[in-house]
């Protein structure tokens, strides 16, 4: 029996094999705070037409209130969502049956850096963490999941821009 990720990839790979250029996909997001003049809040929609807005606020250590999810919270929360996911399909594809999954990730900044306080600190997190706690089907080899822990962070897309960043733009219209 295939697995359900190999069945959904299969067509996918066929495709992009014949024409590479539909392999390019382009992910979005997009604020819209309700109060403009408000400094500590606002929403992102992280995709349009999806229904979803989530409230973002700024972190105590730089003057807001901390009511709401940050923007370093949502990087945290989109390598966690992103690495879950990867262990998840190549699980799957492994034929590797996993009982329980929760993935943790934490990122420290020091952040006299976008106070502006000292030119030598960096503005953004010096350091995240990624902690994976799963419990898989009794028996499973332990080869197997050694690959299955190597091949989750290479295809985790979040986790590889991290470690080597695309270059960023921004335009103010």
């Amino acid at each position: 029996m295939q697995s359900k990720v190999y069945e959904a990839q299969k067509p996918l790979k066929e495709q992009y094999q014949r024409h590479p250029d539909l392999a390019m996909v382009i992910d979005h997001a997009r604020t819209s705070g309700e109060v403009a003049s408000d400094p500590f809040h606002s929403r992102v929609d992280p995709m349009d037409g999806c229904g979803v807005s989530v409230p973002v606020g700024v972190h105590a250590a730089v003057g807001g209130q901390h009511d709401a999810p940050t923007p370093g919270d949502l990087l945290c929360a989109a390598l966690a969502a992103c690495q879950d996911s990867a262990i998840r399909m190549v699980a799957n594809l492994m034929e590797i049956e996993l009982l329980e999954l929760e993935v943790r990730v934490t990122a420290t900044a020091d952040v006299r850096g976008a106070l502006a306080m000292d030119r030598a600190v960096p503005v953004g997190f010096q350091a995240m963490t990624c902690e994976v706690k799963m419990k898989v089907k009794e028996g499973t080899p332990l080869k197997q999941l050694e690959r299955l822990q190597v091949a989750a962070k290479e295809c985790c897309v979040v986790q590889q821009t991290l470690k080597s960043p695309p270059p960023v733009t921004t335009t103010f219209m």
